[in-house]
């Protein structure tokens, strides 16, 4: 068994492969084995890297499972003490991997890591998918060391210190096998899409934690298969969030949170036709509604079973605030402006 693999699901993302593979076997060789789960390309991915990078071990799936479950099926068939789940369009540093194993060598009680998240656009601010380590607020929005929703920091140091954090970003995230597998893994219904967030809060409420080790650095595209602004994205990110309440929340919050985020959904989906003039979101935004209340049931014994078996009554990385009131109406752009 390896004690590293680097894990990268691929799906016709060629241009990337082609453009970061270098840096990654440079400044991963010797640390880890790096595969790639390629999720049915239709492109020149395969025939390119047994090609260009023959010593990269190849996992070929069937079919387009998505990012959830693509993983589910392509980390089945790697044995090693840790995955570092990696995106294809992720630009690595030198010492980026020895700092993350590093931590987790010495923190037993730590499931999962992430580095310092930048943007390859603007190489000094922070990238929107991770940036420094997630949180999300009391109706599950996610924010971040570094981004509240649409509101990006550049990166001064500000929060360069290690950091227990809610959720660390699918983008490269550090977990240990065998807490990814007694957490069950992504939930492979949600397709892509709030996967790590749902992963990481039920490891938290293991009694497990999550931090960001700012260290390490590592630079991010960002919007691969899905830009930001796909209808499509909008769709998977409402449905899957309110599916992760359902599942996450705790009995005495779930009808108060639900209640809101019904009233909040639909304020926002009319902001988005009326303000924005943005049907195709409107769209989604109302489909994902109409879908979760379809699908709800099916995930009544996933929630009475996380609910039944929970370490941690409180999840404090959880934030106790509404991130929309705190945005909006105090006009908070930064994390270190948010209360404590």
């Amino acid at each position: 068994m390896d004690k590293v693999a680097i894990v990268i699901l691929n799906w016709n993302g060629v241009k990337m492969l082609s453009k970061y593979m270098d840096t990654l076997l440079e400044h991963s060789r010797g640390e880890a084995v790096v595969y790639v789960a390629d999720n049915a390309s239709t492109d020149e991915s395969v025939p390119f890297l047994k090609e260009h990078y023959p010593e990269v071990r190849l996992i070929q799936l069937e079919k387009n499972w998505g990012f959830a479950d693509g993983y589910n099926k392509a980390l089945q068939q790697v044995e090693a003490t840790y995955y570092v789940i990696l995106n294809s369009d992720v630009e690595v540093t030198p010492h980026w991997l020895e700092l993350l194993i590093s931590f987790m060598d010495s923190h037993e009680e730590v499931a999962a890591c992430q580095p310092k998240l930048l943007s390859v656009a603007n190489r000094n601010a922070f990238e929107y998918a991770g940036a420094c380590g997630g949180f999300i607020d009391k109706y599950g929005y996610p924010f971040c060391r570094g981004r509240l929703f649409d509101s990006v920091e550049d990166d001064h140091g500000q929060y360069d210190y290690t950091c227990e954090v809610m959720w660390a970003t699918g983008a490269c995230l550090v977990i240990r096998a065998d807490d990814y597998w007694k957490a069950k893994g992504f939930d492979g219904r949600f397709f892509a899409h709030n996967e790590e967030i749902d992963l990481c809060w039920r490891l938290r409420m293991m009694g497990r934690k999550v931090y960001c080790i700012p260290e390490s650095k590592v630079f991010h595209v960002g919007g691969g298969t899905l830009p930001k602004g796909n209808p499509m994205k909008t769709y998977l990110n409402f449905r899957n969030n309110l599916t992760m309440l359902f599942k996450n929340l705790p009995d005495k919050e779930l009808r108060h949170v639900m209640r809101w985020r019904w009233v909040l959904d639909y304020v926002a989906a009319y902001e988005t036709l009326l303000v924005n003039r943005n049907v195709g979101d409107f769209k989604a935004i109302y489909r994902a509604r109409r879908d979760f209340k379809r699908w709800k049931k099916d995930f009544k014994a996933d929630r009475d079973e996380l609910q039944q078996s929970r370490v941690m009554p409180v999840v404090a990385e959880r934030r106790p605030i509404s991130l929309l009131w705190q945005y909006y109406i105090k006009g908070k752009r930064r994390f270190s402006e948010l209360p404590r």
